[in-house]
């Protein structure tokens, strides 16, 4: 058969998120993806399941989404780790940044523990002694997206859903979408193509911000928490040609992973040895122990990117049932489980869980 109730173009963790909830509710549903199972933003990144509550709509969609996420905390194939957050201030200005995120956060209902020097000591001693300050964040947690990927599509195929694997969609029409090998598949499409997206919907504002990474030899308990500096979301946020901030993270084997950078312009995924430089050197600030691990591989990988930094989630009513799942910047495996399940909803015509007006797609059109 080629007519489905839901063709999903793409099979990062958005794609397939939505993918799962779409049969999970009936829908018979077909994926479509030419590279790698949960590749591309979906691999490259760090699996973070963080909050980030600078910007109302993102927090809700975050928040959200990480009650969700409690789902996938006792499934093997998560690789699900509940080491927490732990933000770091090296000034005063900072301190006061993680005291309004903590009464942002405690307001939200979540756990958010100021530390002072001591028992940031106590809770890292990896961190530099000058380090200001911290809050604590104990609930978050980390995952291993790519292999989640497959578990969700593994679910879409058990529900008699359809897998063309190594295809891709290369247009739109009336009627559904358009294969490489020549294929049609009939029904209402879902984009959700992350830097790809702009090549089936060139009305949607995107582009692709490159990020570098660095994995460790395994070091087991060298690193309680995932540190990230209170500078890491004027980072994520902002419209710099460049930008880096220290975010470290420990993986279940005892790796650690640490990054981040971030870089508009750049369409070749090779290393820059200068700006890998400058974030290890941002990081090294905060854990001059890190210097003196050893580092086994660096690789870059890209995130798309809207002008205003929150995702497209919902229909696009200048097309025949076509949506839109995508733009979620560094922040996509966080949001993935809030995202499908507010697509749904839409999709079905139920009253949505969040507000949908600040993801609507048409905010932002060339």
């Amino acid at each position: 058969m080629s007519s489905f109730d839901l063709i999903v173009a793409g099979a990062g963790i958005i794609g397939a998120a939505c993918a799962q909830s779409a049969a999970e509710a009936g829908l018979r549903v077909a994926v479509v993806e030419p590279g790698a199972i949960g590749g591309g933003a979906t691999a490259a990144g760090m699996g973070h399941l963080v909050a980030l509550d600078d910007v109302p709509a993102e927090f809700a969609l975050a928040r959200h989404s990480l009650r969700l996420w409690q789902a996938w905390a006792h499934q093997p194939e998560a690789e699900f780790q509940r080491c927490g957050t732990l933000w770091v201030a090296d000034d005063e200005a900072g301190l006061e940044l993680l005291r309004s995120k903590a009464a942002r956060l405690s307001a939200a209902g979540m756990i958010a523990e100021l530390l002072d020097t001591a028992a940031l000591r106590d809770a890292e001693p990896a961190l530099s002694h000058d380090v200001a300050g911290g809050l604590r964040v104990p609930t978050e947690a980390v995952v291993y997206p790519p292999r989640i990927a497959h578990a969700m599509l593994t679910r879409v195929t058990a529900l008699g859903g359809a897998l063309h694997h190594g295809r891709r969609v290369v247009s739109l029409d009336a009627d559904g979408a358009c294969l490489d090998d020549g294929t049609h598949l009939s029904g209402p499409v879902l984009v959700a193509c992350g830097c790809d997206t702009p090549a089936l919907l060139p009305e949607l504002l995107m582009r692709p911000r490159r990020g570098h990474l660095v994995i460790t030899d395994r070091y087991p308990g060298w690193l309680r928490h995932q540190v990230v500096e209170t500078g890491y979301a004027a980072s994520a946020h902002g419209d710099a040609a460049e930008a880096v901030a220290c975010n470290v993270q420990p993986r279940p084997g005892g790796q650690l992973l640490v990054g981040s950078s971030r870089e508009f312009g750049r369409a070749e995924s090779a290393i820059s040895p200068a700006l890998l430089a400058r974030m290890l050197r941002r990081c090294f600030r905060f854990m001059p122990g890190l210097a003196r691990l050893k580092a086994l591989r660096a690789w870059t990988g890209f995130r798309p990117t809207t002008p205003d930094g929150l995702p497209y989630i919902g229909a696009l009513p200048s097309r025949h049932d076509v949506w839109v799942a995508a733009g979620h910047e560094g922040l996509g495996v966080t949001t993935a489980l809030g995202t499908a399940q507010l697509f749904v909803d839409l999709f079905l015509g139920r009253a949505p869980r969040l507000d949908p007006a600040p993801y609507a797609p048409l905010r932002s059109v060339a």
